[in-house]
């Protein structure tokens, strides 16, 4: 096999959950092949050597994994795998410290395996990943980090919460605490609260970084009490990326289903899978071992929600002229270098990369528990424009041009529908409505650096919020600009008739608009 399409032990210690000892210990039982010694490299720090494996091997651990939970022991599994025990001591082979001595080099040692299946005689080691995540058979759905459902199936949604919740477009009634109390919980399941008790110990190391009003969003205040005195026995998390629990949904109609609840940790949230004790699928095994695609399946079908957001649309001023004046590579290389500026600053803020042509972007200030996202949105345009100073005097001395590099921004806020879309080579952000268009049409508007925003946005800032920033009209008396604070114009009133874009905001003429120039001290 290609070096290449190896993957570490830690890798596998990472994607599988398992520790260092299980792993020694799978291999000494002929469980899993030794593994090929190499150098750590320059990425692991401290360690001299480790082992790597195949990338079937991950499949081999999941399999033991359900094997496990149907009651086998170690023994019987090892027989299954048709595998001899190896005596030898390999607790440095996976992750040594140290250089091993010239006198005692060991030849990398290669194995063929493959993966039990129920069907005798049947190789699984090279099956392709057929069957997708919408096509699971069983419940499934996945909880972001604000503990909303951005995911389900038809069998969770009947099986589970005895709801159609991927139609409920307000994101906060896709709480997954509120789904769980909720009255039509209460009247089917007897034993909801073990049932929420479950899903609060999974999801314990995200709980205990957040005040529990912020977890139990749009819950009436008996059902939060109760929710919180579960919440207060469950103790301290300890962070595990894997869960594999039992859990009862005991009916008052006498249709009982035992299922084990298997769930992965991503960095967008927690997938959850019950699979039923009295059923396994080769097919689940297969999807269950292939995180990267389970992630690309659920973020490809994540649900739209109607969100309050503000968005954030900026340009490069005359890109097009700038363009003509640069060599296509060093034009590159000045489009890549704005972005690497200006990505910190994005990120200080939580914005959301959102779809956008041409040489500008498109960012998201989504509105949740705990964060501002107006002001958020509105101080980070004030730092885009700050850094881009820095920025056009840096490219103005290299060149030795009088070109003035700037990025023209237009802001806005509304409730709109949020979601993904999936272009040919990746998964985008993307809100619909006109919140998203009046934003680009008032960054084709600024120019120079400008901020323009709308009445709308400046009105739901508070009293003391709007005292933090400046913002107004600049009137034309004469020969001079007359600056009148707090004040706003509609579109068509600060352009002149006679300019040549007038038609070209002819549809948001009448849309009161304002400036904003500096944050106070």
């Amino acid at each position: 096999m290609d070096s290449t399409e190896m993957i570490s032990s830690k890798e596998i210690l990472n994607k599988t959950g398992i520790s260092r000892a299980t792993l020694n210990n799978y291999i000494k039982m002929g469980i899993l092949p030794k593994p090929e010694i190499k150098k750590g490299g320059l990425k692991m720090q401290g360690v001299k050597q480790i082992g790597f494996f195949s990338p079937e091997v991950i499949d081999l651990i999941f399999k033991v994994k359900q094997m496990k939970s149907e009651g086998n022991s170690m023994a019987q599994i090892a027989e299954r795998f048709n595998k001899h025990a190896e005596e030898t001591d390999i607790d440095d082979v996976i992750e040594s410290p140290a250089l091993p001595s010239p006198t005692e080099k060991k030849q990398p040692q290669h194995h063929k395996f493959e993966i039990v299946s129920d069907g005798p005689g049947r190789r699984r080691s090279d099956k392709r990943f057929t069957v997708s995540l919408t096509e699971l058979d069983i419940p499934a759905y996945f909880v972001n980090h604000n503990f909303e459902i951005d995911w389900i199936n038809t069998k969770a949604e009947t099986h589970i919460f005895h709801q159609k919740v991927s139609t409920l477009m307000d994101i906060e009634s896709r709480n997954l605490f509120r789904l769980l109390s909720n009255k039509e919980i209460q009247s089917r399941i007897k034993n909801w609260r073990e049932v929420i008790a479950t899903h609060m110990t999974i999801l314990l190391s995200m709980l205990n970084n957040k005040p529990a009003d912020e977890i139990f969003q749009g819950i009436t205040e008996k059902q939060k009490e109760i929710l919180k005195n579960l919440y207060s026995t469950l103790g301290t998390a300890t962070p595990e990326d894997f869960h594999h629990l039992p859990v009862n949904f005991l009916t008052n109609e006498g249709k009982d289903a035992a299922y084990r609840l298997h769930t992965m940790r991503f960095r967008e949230g927690t997938f959850f899978v019950c699979i039923p004790t009295d059923k396994l699928h080769n097919e689940i095994l297969n999807i269950l071992s292939r995180r990267d695609r389970i992630i690309n399946d659920i973020l490809k079908h994540r649900m739209p929600s109607l969100v309050s957001l503000c968005v954030l649309v900026a340009d490069l001023q005359d890109s097009v002229r700038i363009s003509s004046e640069l060599l296509p590579l060093e034009y590159f290389e000045l489009i890549n270098d704005l972005w690497k500026t200006v990505a910190p600053v994005l990120s200080k803020y939580s914005a959301i990369y959102g779809k956008h042509a041409g040489d500008g972007m498109v960012n998201y200030f989504i509105k949740k528990p705990g964060n501002n996202y107006l002001m958020d949105a509105v101080n980070c345009s004030i730092e885009l424009r700050e850094i881009i100073k820095d920025f056009s005097s840096r490219w103005k001395s290299r060149k030795g041009w009088d070109n003035d590099l700037f990025l023209n921004i237009g802001l806005n806020e509304g409730d709109e529908f949020f979601g993904t879309i999936q272009s040919a080579a990746n998964i985008e952000f993307t809100a619909l409505g006109d919140s998203i268009n009046y934003a680009g049409r008032l960054s084709d508007f600024a120019r120079n650096g400008e901020i323009w925003t709308t009445k709308n946005l400046i009105s739901k800032l508070s009293y003391e919020e709007r005292q933090e920033i400046r913002f107004g009209i600049r009137y034309r008396e004469k020969k001079h600009k007359k600056f009148i604070q707090n004040s706003f114009a509609r579109v068509g009133d600060v352009m002149s008739t006679d300019d040549p874009h007038y038609r070209h905001f002819s549809a948001i003429d009448t849309l009161p608009i304002t400036e904003i120039v500096e944050r106070r001290q």
